[in-house]
């Protein structure tokens, strides 16, 4: 026997004996080889037809009284239903598959039904109703003798609060609609768990689970970021807290994160000059709601400071911060930061990564993109490639001009010799690319550009194919051809 749950079954075609007319004479041989059953606790267990024909054995007996087991009549009956049934259920599910015990039922009393057994359909029924009473007992035994969870909690191993888990899902899934539910989240994240498991994989696994609900209903994205901003407050102020209690908690926490930053280095030290009591209680804790998962989980892994992988930086404080680099420049500091803010928080506009990255920060670098042209000699190339470099270490794309540069074959007037021309070098840039990355946040991009009137721009416009020599080839960077009005006229 094995576990699992009706969204997520499978199985294999079924491996009938014969054709469908055999499968009909052989119902029980060829519906067991090829299906499973699931019951409602989620038990998957083999599909046999005998237990169809006891149930409808029962039935009979019900109405019939036990002289009724000895009638041939009744037996060829229960015999001509059960096959009847079994061909039903063949014909819903021609590629195999899993059939919920329900769909079995529904199936007998359909038979029953068409075949004038009414008294009969009645008695079972009341068999199948009994039945599905006796399971939910057992299901709720089998919960009260399970034994209970311990977590490791900051190094003490402890119960695991359940009642709290529950809680804190559903209060994820609050406001977000009837079709977001809590149950199916909790129970997921129960079927992840086992005995020791520690505190910070209870609430990962939390999410997980609820985000395996989003291709169901994208709704169920706000209640993933939900549980992801708790874990958020948890790491970063070292307690459980809940949503409400941030209204009170931003406004403290907001100077003690400017001072920590300042202190590690990372935020530029004009920060701790602003009025940080004003601008922590102008943040606005409810706007942590409006994020969905992807967005709240990328600001995550690339935005958020952190000292030594520890965050220490929260979505309001994210955009204050932000903010505040914008306005150090300016005469009422504070309220050109609180309107920034109030810009950047409600998403009516958001700034470019490199902003996003650096504002604030010791190396305030705002721009997101570098244009520069490559002359034509040795020094001027690599002095290029040497400010891509720099330029990228800080975020921001990158955009080079190599027309200028002689193509393959140009005499080299210092050495007597003939030129490389340009996509040996572009090699070089692609590298440099892929070895100094934005920040170490995400991948450098650099984009080379020549016009069409150069020797090299058929060489050019291979760089991105995927065959041919691997040293003329450059895969991660961008080549773009300009192609001026003369020559489209030209064409």
């Amino acid at each position: 026997m094995q576990t699992s749950t009706p969204s997520t079954l499978s199985s294999n075609p079924p491996a009938f004996t014969g054709a469908a007319s055999d499968a009909a004479q052989q119902p029980r041989q060829s519906a067991y080889a090829a299906y499973q059953i699931i019951r409602r606790n989620g038990a998957v267990v083999s599909f046999e037809p005998s237990k169809i024909a006891v149930a409808l054995m029962k039935a009979f007996l019900a109405v019939h009284g036990t002289q009724g087991a000895a009638s041939a009549s009744v037996r060829e009956t229960v015999d001509g239903l059960t096959e009847a049934v079994v061909r039903g259920l063949l014909r819903s599910r021609p590629g195999g598959g899993t059939f919920h015990i329900e769909d079995i039922q529904d199936q007998v009393e359909l038979g029953l039904m068409r075949g004038g057994h009414h008294e009969i359909a009645r008695a079972y029924v009341l068999y199948r109703e009994r039945r599905t009473q006796e399971r939910a007992k057992q299901a709720t035994e089998q919960q009260v003798a399970a034994p209970a969870l311990t977590v490791i909690d900051r190094g003490q191993r402890v119960p695991l609060d359940t009642a709290a888990l529950r809680a804190l899902i559903e209060t994820s899934c609050e406001g977000l609609g009837a079709d977001v539910q809590a149950g199916p989240i909790f129970a997921e994240t129960q079927r992840n768990l086992y005995d020791g498991v520690a505190i910070d994989e209870v609430y990962k696994a939390a999410i997980l689970a609820a985000r395996t609900r989003i291709e169901h209903d994208p709704a169920y994205t706000r209640a993933t970021a939900r549980l992801l901003m708790h874990t958020i407050r948890r790491e970063i102020l070292g307690e459980e807290v809940t949503h409400a209690d941030m209204a009170t908690r931003y406004a403290d926490y907001f100077p003690t994160f400017i001072k920590k930053g300042i202190e590690a280095e990372l935020l530029d030290e004009k920060l701790g000059q602003f009025d940080l009591a004003r601008l922590g209680a102008a943040l606005k804790h409810e706007r942590d709601l409006n994020f969905d998962y992807l967005g709240l989980q990328t600001l995550y892994d690339r935005y958020f400071l952190h000292v030594r992988e520890a965050r220490i930086e929260m979505p309001q404080a994210f955009f204050m911060r932000v903010a505040m680099g914008l306005s150090l420049n300016e005469i009422d500091r504070e309220a050109r930061a609180i309107e920034f803010y109030e810009l950047l928080s409600s998403f009516d506009f958001m700034s470019s990564t490199p902003t996003l990255f650096n504002s604030g920060t010791r190396r305030s670098q705002l721009s997101s993109c570098y244009l520069t042209t490559v002359p034509d000699d040795l020094d001027g190339i690599y002095e290029a490639i040497k400010e891509n470099a720099l330029l990228s270490k800080f975020a921001g794309g990158l955009g080079n001009d190599w027309t200028p540069v002689r193509a393959l074959g140009s005499h080299i007037k210092g050495t007597n010799g003939k030129s490389q021309g340009v996509v040996p070098f572009l090699k070089v840039v692609n590298d440099t690319a892929v070895a100094v990355n934005q920040g170490g946040k995400r991948k450098g991009a650099v984009c080379a550009y020549l016009e069409s009137w150069h020797l090299d721009v058929e060489e050019f416009l291979e760089l991105r194919k995927n065959t041919g020599d691997d040293r003329r080839r450059t895969h991660d960077m961008n080549t773009a051809n300009w192609i001026p009005d003369l020559f489209m006229k030209r064409v």
